[in-house]
């Protein structure tokens, strides 16, 4: 996932959209960020972990419209209409530099028998107080439950089936016994991605 910043920073105005920026792309050069993997040897699956950071500066204020100009570093420019979800708007200001960390999690793990599913989808949105700068925390889990549909222990691949039909194949990876699993079995895709905003003083 690699978020746009005028995605960004309409989510840092406007908490009700907090949970639109699933499918978001931009140039990657565009964004600074990192990424991490982490395995457990022997288990299928792991944990993937993306990072990126964005900053844009306020430079106008329409009070009456409701209505900001951001510049990013790349001198880049979108104006953002504020809502009435937005209870701090009076307190942005010319100059005020709006941050945004987005973090982008897959953990992919194999299901064990009789194990519970966990519920499929969680959000959380916490704002700033009322007076503060406008800013606040947002995430959004979402499990995807794939059935292994054939295994190919000679290539060391397995195919999965997704909900909506889709087929991929993934290539296991050399510490994995693949004797150990079958057909039939569930791969859960565990996304997690949150993202924390704040609005501050240059």
């Amino acid at each position: 996932m690699k978020t746009n910043i005028q995605t960004l920073l309409l989510l840092t105005l406007l908490p009700g959209a907090a949970l639109t920026f699933t499918g978001c792309t931009t140039e990657p050069d565009t964004l600074q960020g990192s990424s991490a993997i982490a395995i457990q040897r022997g288990v299928p699956g792991g944990i993937a972990v993306d990072t990126y950071h964005e900053t844009a500066t306020v430079t106008g204020i329409d009070r009456d419209s409701r209505k900001v100009t951001l510049v990013t570093p790349d001198s880049a420019k979108s104006v953002v209409k504020c809502g009435p979800e937005v209870a701090n708007f009076a307190q942005i200001a010319v100059g005020d530099q709006v941050k945004a960390t987005v973090t982008e999690q897959v953990v992919v793990f194999v299901r064990n028998p009789g194990e519970a599913d966990s519920g499929g989808a969680a959000a959380v949105v916490a704002l700033a107080p009322i007076g503060a700068k406008p800013g606040g925390v947002m995430a959004n889990t979402e499990d995807i439950t794939a059935k292994v549909q054939f295994i190919d222990l000679r290539h060391r691949k397995a195919t999965v089936l997704f909900p909506d039909g889709a087929r991929k194949t993934f290539k296991v990876r050399p510490d994995v016994d693949m004797t150990k699993h079958s057909v039939g079995e569930e791969v859960v895709f565990r996304t997690t991605e949150s993202m924390a905003i704040s609005v501050e003083k240059p």
